[in-house]
């Protein structure tokens, strides 16, 4: 059982270049060992002057396997996307945010997670 008594609120930012899913995606995040992770917070920002498509995936680390959140989000040109948007996603030791883009675009992705220390990953 994760101790929810103690987090740790950490922020990632990171520009998308990569136009493959799965492992060929790049990582956003990675939650840590013995670690649990609350995504709060989770923007997409197109800096493209043109409308192009985004898509974020979730890496669960115990079935090793991807799992769509965003799949091809039609941004049009310099817009932003709020993800979470008041709601949460929950993630356990070793389990990844990762993003791939449509060629020729700009995207840069901020995501602010809570992490608790979950001695039950271990």
């Amino acid at each position: 059982m994760p101790d929810l008594s103690k987090s740790k609120f950490t922020t990632e930012n990171k520009t998308v270049t990569s136009t493959s899913a799965g492992a060929s995606a790049d990582v956003v995040y990675t939650v840590p060992d013995n670690h649990s992770a609350i995504v709060r917070f989770l923007h997409l920002s197109n800096g493209t002057a043109s409308t192009k498509k985004a898509h974020i995936q979730i890496y669960h680390n115990d079935t090793t396997s991807y799992f769509t959140v965003v799949n091809g989000l039609s941004m049009t040109a310099n817009t932003t996307h709020n993800v979470v948007s008041g709601n949460f996603i929950t993630l356990h030791q070793k389990d990844k945010i990762v993003a791939f883009i449509e060629s020729s675009m700009t995207l840069d992705v901020t995501i602010s997670v809570e992490e608790y220390f979950d001695p039950a990953r271990a």
